[in-house]
């Protein structure tokens, strides 16, 4: 009996060992590709942000638009894909799905894109070396757009995206605030820096929060919400990153309940494609968009406890599932068997941020080859537009 007893104790405890050890190597590996990361972008991070030291603040105030029927101090776009109607060319605009009007305004909109870029290029120098003088740098930008009464910009987005004649103001519009995300998380990177002030790091929370809430409540923020397609993933993609800034553990509660029964069900064939995406007239372009922001949320929401990374519906739609089926057309994208994309087709991919952080999480050496091989610095304007993360190792 005392025989038996110590054989079965020996073969847990092997089992227990090699689980262990099993576990260790899976970080080990995670780990090592960070380190691999940061090695690879490390030139480039910090020429980056010694251009971003030079770099004074431009906010929304520093331009505007007759067409715009807000403030100075509002953000206003106009919609990529409207054009004057050939029919009547000072009547309201036409739709052209996929076709990018060069001739709107899209001034506020490279403003916010130019605050990332300079954000997460300090937050990334500012983590990989810890030398203040980043983070002194970066609050003067976050005191331009969120602090300073002459020139913030207002916590809402109630004129984005307008469509001359027909609209002021879309929720659709909400999307151009994702370039926001780098920004709430350069804050979050760098708050408990000495030369960030308290007070700062306050106000520019309070802005997050005040914005936070408009997107919850207001008329645009609800129905960008319940939009089926990429733009709900981005509404709650941004979202997660504000609320995370911000320390809103219910909101971010609820973006986790919501991404397991809605976003995540509802977006995902069972395949691991998004037929919302690839029955547009981009379909590579919007798959790829859409899946970067599937895996932002699991990377931003997820926790021990609820590792989004893991979860699977009951008919078998994971994260996982829709890295590995787009992940072949990104290594070799002659393998695309769908209608290539109406515009940009050839500047796609670039080094996509899903590949990154679904190498780390799911020990997938390709992936990381891939990503490391592509585009870290597309200079295509409609790249950037559709690319938030810019700046992966203030992520990880």
């Amino acid at each position: 009996m005392k025989r038996i007893i110590s054989t079965v104790f020996l073969v847990a405890c092997c089992w227990v060992a090699t689980t262990f050890n099993s576990a260790a190597q899976q970080t080990t590996k995670a780990g090592s590709l960070e380190k691999e990361a940061t090695a690879l972008l490390k030139k480039q991070i910090l020429t980056e942000a010694a251009w971003a030291m030079k770099q004074t603040p431009v906010t929304i105030t520093d331009s505007s638009s007759p067409r715009s029927t807000g403030g100075k101090h509002d953000f206003f776009s106009e919609a990529d894909y409207f054009w004057p109607d050939p029919q009547n060319p000072d009547g309201p605009y036409i739709n052209r799905d996929g076709m990018t009007n060069p001739d709107n305004f899209v001034a506020h909109r490279k403003a916010m894109i130019r605050f990332s870029k300079i954000i997460g290029a300090l937050a990334s120098a500012y983590k990989i070396t810890g030398d203040e003088k980043y983070v002194q740098q970066a609050v003067k930008h976050f005191q331009a757009w969120f602090i300073n009464s002459a020139t913030l910009m207002n916590p809402n987005l109630l004129f984005a995206q307008a469509v001359k004649g027909r609209f002021t103001g879309r929720n659709y519009g909400i999307i151009d605030t994702i370039h926001l995300m780098e920004v709430a998380q350069g804050a979050l990177v760098m708050q408990k820096a000495k030369a960030f002030d308290p007070e700062t790091a306050k106000r520019i929370k309070k802005w997050f929060s005040d914005y936070t809430l408009w997107l919850n409540t207001s008329k645009p923020g609800i129905q960008e919400k319940t939009v089926k397609n990429n733009h709900a993933t981005c509404w709650a993609m941004q979202v997660a990153s504000f609320a995370k800034l911000c320390g809103d553990e219910s909101m971010l509660d609820s973006l986790r309940n919501s991404y397991k029964t809605i976003l995540l069900p509802n977006q995902m064939g069972n395949d691991g494609s998004f037929p919302l995406e690839i029955a547009r007239t981009k379909p590579y372009g919007y798959s790829i968009f859409n899946l970067d922001a599937m895996t932002m949320l699991c990377q931003i929401l997820s926790t021990p406890k609820d590792n989004l990374w893991n979860f699977e519906t009951a008919d078998g739609k994971s994260i996982k599932k829709g890295l590995s089926y787009l992940y072949p057309f990104i290594a070799d994208k002659s393998k695309w068997t769908l209608t290539p994309d109406v515009m940009y087709w050839e500047n796609w991919p670039v080094a996509q941020p899903f590949l990154l952080f679904g190498a780390v999480q799911f020990n997938q050496g390709n992936w990381y080859t891939t990503w490391a091989k592509l585009d870290h610095q597309p200079q295509v304007e409609e790249v950037i537009r559709n690319l938030p993360i810019r700046n992966p190792l203030i992520w990880l």
